[in-house]
């Protein structure tokens, strides 16, 4: 154990360090002064680095060739949905012609009207591949083709998704459950638990869960909280990437155009959470999610997921941290954040668990506030029972 983590062992209060023994199931830990349960808990650290880590190199060398493999085909099961032997018969007045493969039955190609870019991500040029790239690139440099109304650029988007498919299959080795319960055509609200990092990666795997694992590939339009939408650049990208603003308004537009939105509805008490207290959610806001799904017909499809909480296991929650926070985004309704130590998120395996959708209610004189409250309950709980199953099934093996 290096000398920095030794002095912050010692910082931490005898609870705070209770709580980690509790973790590491450390016997005795309730009757230990705070020097006793800082050396057992050094001599835990010490004892169980070496062992896991070997351990997990030879164990995830089979893993890692076949996560590969599933890269690879995920990319290519798109082509049946192009026509290679066609091209797109778009030509801009200064006589540039597009020449990517029209969509199957269609004239143009997924950039320029052949498919709608809202929900349905089809790789442009039938797969994803860096050898697809200078094409890409040229449309995106002479802007040949429209962004929707959110902002969703589909050339930046497609790219992002083939980076982000290295985190899906080789880093996180995401496992995906009940994908079918994710409806094919129109509207549907996607429910999660948070994670309690500061870097959104549900978010992102629940994307490419569904782009990688669903018959068709829709897009997820998945609602961040006001710092997305404020920090330089990342507020761009965040856009392009076909994610939605947390407002009614972005929300309304995704349910009635018929699209699928995801909502993470812990909020920012997701971030606070240390991780003696992962996968114990917290409450589900205010219901605003239940609220759009009455409004919009729209069925809730929950959404557990297991791995995202243990990417940066925080050590405690500071308020002083949130209040040096909130200096610079003082929009941000944050009490405490919660502190890790390692920079580089933890390769453990995940799991995506979609669960069988929930039906609110028809719109009507009946919809209380009551109503509302009693759906976002029922779906927490469902989702908090699936978690509890997915935690007992994988024990303590998270790599």
């Amino acid at each position: 154990m290096t000398d920095s983590m030794s002095l912050l062992l010692e910082r931490l209060s005898r609870d705070e360090l209770r709580a980690f023994a509790r973790a590491a199931e450390i016997p005795g830990r309730s009757r230990m002064t705070k020097s006793e349960l800082i050396d057992a808990l050094r001599t835990e650290l010490q004892s169980h680095s070496e062992p896991k880590r070997s351990k997990r190199s030879s164990a995830s060398a089979s893993e890692i060739s076949e996560a590969r493999r599933r890269r690879i085909h995920a990319g290519r099961r798109f082509d049946w949905m192009v026509d290679s032997r066609k091209s797109c018969t778009l030509r801009t007045i200064e006589g540039f012609a597009c020449g990517l493969p029209a969509i199957a039955g269609r004239d143009r190609c997924a950039l320029h009207g052949g498919t709608d870019i809202s929900d349905l991500a089809v790789p442009a040029a039938g797969h994803l591949g860096i050898d697809t790239w200078p094409a890409l690139l040229r449309h995106l440099l002479l802007a040949s083709y429209d962004i929707d109304a959110l902002g969703l650029d589909p050339v930046v988007s497609e790219m992002i998704w083939h980076i982000a498919n290295f985190l899906y299959f080789e880093y996180f080795r995401v496992e995906v459950e009940g994908i079918e319960n994710v409806p094919a055509t129109g509207a549907g609200v996607l429910v999660c638990n948070h994670a309690g990092a500061f870097i959104p990666y549900d978010g992102v795997m629940l994307q490419l869960a569904v782009l990688n694992e669903a018959d068709l590939p829709r897009r997820v339009r998945v609602v961040g909280t006001e710092i997305l939408n404020l920090a330089p650049f990342l507020s761009h990208l965040y856009r392009k990437a076909g994610a939605a603003f947390a407002s009614k308004e972005d929300a309304r537009w995704v349910l009635n155009n018929g699209y699928l939105l995801g909502a993470f509805p812990e909020g920012v008490p997701a971030f606070q959470k240390p991780h003696s207290e992962a996968y114990q959610l917290r409450r589900f806001g205010r219901g605003g999610f239940a609220s759009l799904a009455i409004d919009a017909g729209a069925p809730i499809v929950p959404v557990a997921i297991v791995g995202s909480e243990d990417v940066h296991p925080a050590l405690f929650s500071s308020r002083r941290l949130a209040q040096l926070f909130k200096l610079f985004f003082p929009q941000q309704r944050v009490e405490e954040l919660g502190v890790f130590l390692n920079p580089i998120p933890l390769p453990v395996k995940w799991r995506i668990r979609f669960l069988p959708p929930i039906h609110p209610p028809a719109p009507g004189p009946g919809t209380d506030r009551l109503t509302v409250l009693e759906l976002a309950e029922q779906t927490r709980e469902v989702v908090q029972a699936a978690l509890d199953d997915m935690l007992e099934e994988r024990g303590d093996s998270r790599f």
